[in-house]
């Protein structure tokens, strides 16, 4: 089968080489030049593990390919996806359907045959209506469908995510439709990896209400983490308690600093926003992320203590500014949030990130950006642990706290513990939702 994947970012880059695959013929178009020429000489413009050879494999094996030219990856193509951003728009919270709606009358204007038009971007419940509206609008002798099939990967598993899934979920309006989707999922499905086959609304709800949900239960546990502190509980091993009864699971119970990255803060506000337009307030949502944000600030008064209540005149040495490791996407990450007050109240930042930096240069500034955390941590009077890359899980902590000015550590992501610090040396450490401790 002829896929043509509209959009050439994170999800429409994985999808489109995944779908090849499969066995399937994709042809990847986007309007950015400098995008796909990287592309065609086999570079890949985001960092996700396995990509660039997966993607490798499948141009040479001829069923991927790159092109600026619409028509030519629709002509003979019997599903269209869009997968296109649909960030948040300024003013009122909601997901912004320009580059959907535009890439919709495009496809009128180039489809001949039927298709299938597929939306793969994360978009409000009844888009997929829209969709349908403005094909049949700008082509009314247009025989065509629409479908809605979200996506649910994780940056830096996307690939395993792809073919491994949870679940694929598909929004059809009749049998045909059906039976096209059915065909591109063909190898999942004969591998029998749940397929919830259901109408439009309820798969774009299923997107939103799944990662609100997610979201939810990491600022749950970060308050819990945040109770832990006060009466001198340990939240990782309230987490392991918890994560053990089989109606709650273990996964996203990890307390700190915060959620970020492409999906979570952008699908919580759009939520919230089509509750407030039907009338049906997503209280429990709403609160998700006000409370998400607090997070972030009270990781900032977490290192104002570990500085002695003034960040001026000291060295901090930041390990980590992407939103989670095995990516280098800065999104809402909450770097974003905590590196700016500390350059702003005068500290200077040392920055070690294996993916991070060149996204962080333009988004951070005022920072000095270091390839080593041994070096960032030369004469500094404060480390923090912001990402959980596995280049940071093993440091010899004696060896970093002997060159430090001033030992002191925040681990806002719990990859240590207080012991680890006394015994390295460390005067004072501090985590999420665990007694920390200050030998001074």
């Amino acid at each position: 089968m002829k896929i043509a994947m509209i959009g050439t970012g994170y999800v429409g880059l994985v999808s489109g080489v995944c779908f090849s695959d499969f066995g399937h013929e994709v042809v990847c178009v986007d309007k950015d030049p400098k995008k796909i020429e990287m592309l065609e000489r086999g570079e890949v413009p985001i960092y996700e593990p396995g990509l660039d050879t997966l993607m490798a494999k499948n141009v040479e094996a001829g069923r991927l390919s790159f092109t600026l030219d619409l028509h030519e990856a629709i002509d003979g193509a019997q599903a269209v996806f869009i997968a296109v951003g649909t960030p948040t728009r300024r003013g009122d919270g909601h997901a912004d359907l320009t580059y959907v709606m535009a890439a919709a009358e495009e496809i009128a204007k180039a489809a001949s045959d039927y298709v299938v038009v597929v939306t793969k971007s994360t978009v409000p419940v009844g888009t997929n209506r829209q969709v349908k509206q403005t094909i049949s609008k700008a082509n009314p002798d247009l025989e065509f469908d629409v479908a809605s099939n979200p996506e649910f990967l994780r940056e830096g598993a996307a690939i395993d995510d792809f073919m491994k899934p949870d679940r694929v979920v598909v929004g059809v309006q009749n049998d045909r439709a059906a039976e096209v989707m059915a065909e591109i999922y063909r190898p999942l499905y004969l591998r029998e990896f749940p397929i919830v086959t259901t109408d439009l609304e309820s798969a774009e709800m299923i997107k939103y209400a799944a990662n609100a949900f997610l979201a939810t239960k990491i600022t749950f546990i970060n308050e819990i983490a945040a109770l832990c502190e006060k009466v001198g509980a340990d939240v990782k091993s309230v987490s392991k308690g918890m994560g053990m009864d089989g109606r709650i699971g273990n996964k996203f119970l990890h307390a700190g600093p915060g959620y970020g990255g492409s999906c979570f803060p952008k699908d919580t506000k759009a939520l919230a926003r089509i509750g407030q337009e039907y009338a049906s307030p997503m209280q429990i949502t709403e609160a998700v992320i006000k409370v998400n944000e607090e997070v972030k600030r009270r990781m900032i008064d977490k290192l104002l203590d570990l500085c002695g209540g003034s960040f001026n005149g000291k060295t901090v040495a930041v390990l980590g500014v992407t939103f989670k490791p095995n990516t280098d996407d800065m999104r809402d990450a909450p770097s974003l949030t905590i590196v700016p007050a500390l350059v702003g109240g005068g500290a200077k930042v040392r920055a070690v990130d294996p993916q991070g930096q060149h996204e962080g240069e333009a988004l951070l500034p005022g920072v000095n950006w270091v390839d080593d955390p041994y070096k960032a941590s030369q004469n500094a009077d404060l480390l923090v642990i912001l990402t959980e890359w596995n280049e940071f899980r093993a440091l010899d902590l004696s060896k970093i706290a002997g060159k430090m000015a001033t030992a002191h550590m925040a681990d806002l992501r719990n990859v240590y513990s207080p012991k680890d610090a006394k015994r390295a040396g460390f005067a004072a450490y501090e985590s999420i939702g665990r007694e920390g401790f200050t030998a001074e």
